[in-house]
């Protein structure tokens, strides 16, 4: 078996992805290896077009794609090969929440600085699916924080390493990944920046002093309209960290695999590991998430301009 990661190796979604492909053979008649092949570009559009449209039904190819692809289906944009609801989806290692850092030299202290700003902050991202694009530009609709976007970074580590340099001063991506790796470790040891916002619910444990959007909306008391646009971006937090594989797998390979997964995830051996590297795991069924894939593609237009002024299209 293959699994193709639509993200840089090394990256954190490659590190679940990887440790997903160790376990699941386990579980799977027949124990066969899986190799893992690496295939980023535009956010893992690359990786997605290709296990929809190339790789054959029989459940032998994988994939871990970024979960925001959904939104270039939405707006219509011609590099999509794809359609969201029909991948069959196996699962999900973790719901992924997500936070913007900024640069703690900046004059931007708190979004009310942002708001105040005669120029606004530069971000730094791969393509409009990624956090690191929409999640800027999902604040300027919501509660009038603007951001300017620079987009055409090959991975995250490339966008931090333009932080680091001062191309520019923030990027947004999930909180998992700000505390599992380098260079944040030591980006926060040295206070080199600052987290301005998260976006789960409630706050996170390990972020008990950054305000959540929805509490920030509440506080700038955002419209209607500007709130469903935000509950179908948010949609992708819940998609998570996604394994899928190519449409038309017959139904009973599609349990087997679907099956597999459950197990792999809740392997006491596989959350050894992946405490060890500082990983969460907090799975969702591939049942749910087709489910969720299908009523995300089903929008009304309104909330489909929205969505294409957002991203500019």
């Amino acid at each position: 078996m293959r699994l193709v990661a639509g993200t840089p190796a090394g990256s954190v979604y490659d590190t679940y992805a990887r440790l997903v492909a160790q376990f699941l053979p386990k579980y799977i008649p027949g124990n066969p290896n899986i190799i893992v092949q690496n295939m980023p570009g535009v956010a893992s559009m690359v990786a997605a077009n290709y296990i929809y449209g190339v790789t054959k039904p029989d459940g032998l190819t994988i994939g871990s794609i970024q979960p925001a692809l959904y939104f270039d289906q939405l707006v219509g944009r011609k590099e999509v090969q794809f359609d969201w609801q029909k991948f069959t989806w196996l699962g999900n290692t973790t719901v992924s929440h997500h936070l913007l850092y900024m640069r703690a030299d900046t004059p931007y202290k708190t979004i009310e600085d942002i708001r105040k700003a005669s120029v606004p902050p530069k971000c730094g991202a791969e393509g409009t699916a990624s956090s690191a694009y929409y999640l800027p530009k999902l604040l300027e609709e919501t509660i009038g924080a603007k951001f300017t976007v620079v987009t055409g970074y090959n991975s995250g580590t490339d966008v931090d390493l333009a932080v680091e340099r001062g191309e520019v001063q923030c990027r947004a991506f999930t909180i998992a990944a700000f505390f599992a790796r380098e260079p944040f470790g030591t980006w926060r040891k040295k206070g080199f920046v600052r987290v301005i916002i998260q976006t789960g619910k409630k706050r996170d444990s390990k972020l008990p002093e950054v305000p959540t959007l929805p509490e920030l909306m509440d506080q700038y008391k955002t419209s209607d309209p500007a709130r469903r646009l935000a509950s179908v971006i948010l949609a992708a937090n819940e998609i998570g960290r996604p394994i899928i594989a190519t449409p038309g797998i017959p139904a009973d390979r599609v349990q087997i695999l679907r099956d597999a997964f459950v197990k792999a995830v809740n392997d006491p051996e596989l959350l050894a590991d992946a405490k060890k590297k500082r990983l969460e795991f907090d799975p969702v069924s591939g049942e749910d998430l087709q489910t969720l894939a299908s009523e995300i593609v089903t929008q009304p237009p309104d909330v489909i301009e929205r969505m294409k002024k957002l991203l500019g299209t």
